[in-house]
């Protein structure tokens, strides 16, 4: 932000200065501007325009009669003789500056090794950099680091560092600030310090899995880790934390609760809410507060909230990959939700303190892009800000063996940078998922390089949320349209862009093209965000009786099990989870967010009706269709009145019919041959040719 002192300057590019005075300070007014550098050598500024701005300042461009050194530290002098430091501002978001600074080494961070450690940070901007060691018996040590090429500072210090912790004071426009290291996989409680490991012994162990043939083949369950094993008595001793999450015993098994619970339901992938370091909760009573993640404070190092001993670093590196490994034993693959658009606290954030503005979105007026509605935008276009995200996803992909992400925002990102994570990200695991939120946010990068669902064209391997899918089958979720119904939930005359969410929005009928391939969208009724399906229920079919709004429930469930594209499924939605009607539920405590492991028996029959479904779509190829030309061979609609929809799909061998029936009335349709009923509500197992379509009514025929 600018225009809040007296007097500013900054440099906005290799021949530019840009000088605010304040028109309370001198009227604002002078003829003649210096800059001088720290050995006292005057550099000529040319005024090129003077203009006056509406808040009461007048603005000087003036152009640099001489050479810059990035890195130096200058002072703009008025003709009043008054001085101001001259901060490196635009001049970071130059073609010029990222050419110049690119760094291709792969060292950045720490390189440890038994005998010394040597630490390397990028900061092109900064005056000096200086490593401060903090060891476990108090004792601090700083060593001065050297400016190299490529902007990178360097130091070497001997010895074992294992477990020590450490922070830089970084010297850059005229402060020094200390900060955490970006590059660190470890951390202390609270993001005080980050920590050198010893990463040689965490070795964690690989399984085969099942094998994709492509992300139609994925069946997602979203859950956070803190929410799946919170709730009392439930036979966890240690819930809430990543060790808890996969913690089996006599009494999770015989009351089918946590990991136990999440092996029983045949889900592919489990994708977990934020897991790393998030600034809204305190790691050290993490009782007191409660929160999603969604709020990044470190990009590599985990949340210690989510650790049974957050005193040590690299406990909680040692039990979320266990997490993983627990997980891969039992056939689950583990996706993890990224929120790469937007930090916790822009001016404490460990990349802004280094290299201030390169990392987040700002205009040529020093204006900071407000797209994800949290104050700050990360900026991805720049050639180091993206490696820095391309290099932590395959990281991570490498050290914990994750399957895939979930872009939290990911129209903040630009396409290139999730190309290419997609891409490196795949060379280490052939099998893994790239997806996220396409909505198409108002931040200032440019919408033809955004990587939102209105150019999925351009990402041919990333999948996007259907937002069309969800409101169309459960309704609106806006808080001003909660009582809008969708056509599961009673608004049949939906009926045709039904057809086009079933497949998958690839198609022309019934609604406009969105996607180009199936592989490209995640279809989905409900995630942690807004209201559950059945608090949305609660609202828009609020006359009904409770087993109508099951009913309804299943059916919204059937629509994402069954239709081409990628499922998606909120923990608890397969026993109608309720948050009592908040419909953002981020920071509302564990009493409203905690998995509800009595409302499950209570709705057993619900879970067990969810399984069915899942297991018929794992086992039947066509629907699971990865490319648009299929769909116009192997799937084909009919309706019934204008109300019933009858979803034909096949595969050359089999044919299923699928009826939905979301009204109050019955329905009567002859089949040509008998066919053996896969799903009827639950039931299955025996044939039919006369169909009676019962109100709010799901059929799956097997057609001979």
């Amino acid at each position: 932000m600018r225009q809040k002192d007296y007097y500013e300057a900054y440099i906005d590019d290799y021949d530019k200065v840009v000088v605010y005075m304040s028109k309370q300070s001198y009227d604002g007014k002078s003829d003649r501007f210096y800059m001088k550098d720290s050995k006292d050598h005057f550099i000529e500024l040319k005024i090129r325009s003077v203009e006056d701005t509406q808040a009461n300042y007048t603005k000087y461009v003036l152009g640099i009669m001489g050479e810059l050194t990035i890195g130096e530290e200058y002072d703009v002098y008025h003709e009043h003789a008054r001085k101001t430091v001259a901060e490196y501002s635009y001049i970071v978001k130059t073609k010029r500056f990222d050419e110049e600074f690119y760094y291709e080494g792969n060292d950045l961070g720490t390189v440890y090794d038994r005998r010394h450690t040597r630490f390397a940070l990028w900061a092109p901007t900064a005056y000096r950099v200086i490593l401060e060691l903090k060891r476990r018996d108090g004792e601090v040590e700083a060593f001065e680091m050297k400016r190299t090429e490529k902007g990178v500072w360097r130091t070497d210090v001997a010895g074992n560092l294992h477990d020590v912790a450490y922070t830089y004071h970084v010297r850059v426009n005229g402060k020094w600030r200390e900060t955490l290291d970006p590059y660190a996989f470890a951390g202390t409680a609270n993001s005080a310090e980050s920590v050198i490991v010893d990463q040689s012994n965490m070795k964690f162990k690989t399984f085969p899995l099942p094998r994709m043939n492509g992300y139609c083949d994925a069946i997602i369950y979203e859950t956070s880790v803190r929410d799946f094993t919170m709730q009392s008595g439930i036979g966890i001793h240690d819930p809430g934390t990543f060790r808890g999450f996969v913690e089996e015993n006599k009494v999770t098994k015989a009351m089918e609760t946590g990991f136990s619970y999440l092996k029983s339901l045949g889900i592919t992938h489990v994708q977990l809410m934020p897991v790393f370091d998030f600034g809204s909760v305190d790691e050290i009573y993490p009782r007191i507060f409660y929160n999603w993640g969604y709020d990044p404070v470190q990009y590599r190092v985990l949340e210690g909230s989510y650790s049974t001993d957050v005193l040590s670093p690299s406990a909680r590196m040692r039990e979320f990959g266990h997490l993983v490994e627990k997980c891969h034993e039992n056939g689950i693959r583990v996706n993890l939700d990224v929120v790469f658009n937007h930090v916790y606290d822009k001016n404490t954030f460990s990349l802004e303190n280094i290299v201030p503005n390169y990392f987040f979105l700002m205009n040529e007026q020093g204006d900071f892009s407000n797209g994800s509605w949290c104050g700050n935008d990360i900026d991805t276009s720049r050639r180091m800000s993206s490696r820095y995200f391309v290099d932590t996803c395959v990281w991570m992909t490498r050290f914990y063996h994750i399957d895939g992400l979930r872009f939290d925002l990911m129209g903040i990102l630009d396409i290139d940078t999730v190309n290419e994570i997609y891409l490196r990200c795949r060379a280490v695991n052939p099998d893994f998922m790239v997806y996220g939120e396409g909505w198409n946010m108002p931040s200032f990068l440019p919408e033809e390089k955004r990587a939102s669902m209105q150019n999925n064209g351009r990402m041919p391997f990333v999948a996007h949320f259907s937002d069309r899918f969800r409101d169309v089958v459960k309704g609106s979720t806006s808080a001003y349209e909660i009582a809008a119904k969708g056509y599961c939930t009673g608004n049949a005359e939906l009926i045709d862009v039904v057809k086009n969410c079933l497949c998958a929005s690839c198609v022309d009928f019934g609604a406009g093209r969105m996607f180009v391939n199936p592989r490209n969208v995640v279809n989905y009724v409900e995630c942690h965000d807004n209201h559950t399906s059945w608090d949305k229920m609660r609202e828009c079919c609020r006359s009904e009786e409770r087993w109508i709004r099951r009913r309804r429930q299943e059916m919204m469930i059937a629509m994402v099990l069954l239709a081409q594209g990628i499922p998606f499924l909120h923990s608890g939605q397969e026993f109608g989870r309720t948050k009592h009607g908040i419909g953002n539920s981020y920071d509302s405590g564990d009493d409203i967010n905690a998995l509800d492991y009595d409302r499950r028996t209570k709705n057993r029959e619900m879970v067990e009706h969810v399984k069915q479904l899942i297991r018929i779509r794992r086992g039947h190829a066509c629907f699971r269709y990865g490319i648009t030309e299929s769909l116009y061979h192997q799937v084909a609609f009919e309706d019934i009145e204008r109300k019933v929809l009858i979803y034909k799909t096949s595969d050359g061998e089999e044919s299923i019919w699928t009826f939905f029936n979301p009204t109050g009335s019955p329905f009567h349709y002859h089949l040509d041959t008998p066919a053996e009923i896969l799903y009827y509500n639950g039931e299955e197992g025996y044939r039919e040719q006369d169909l009676e379509i019962r109100p709010y009514s799901t059929i799956i025929c097997l057609l001979d």
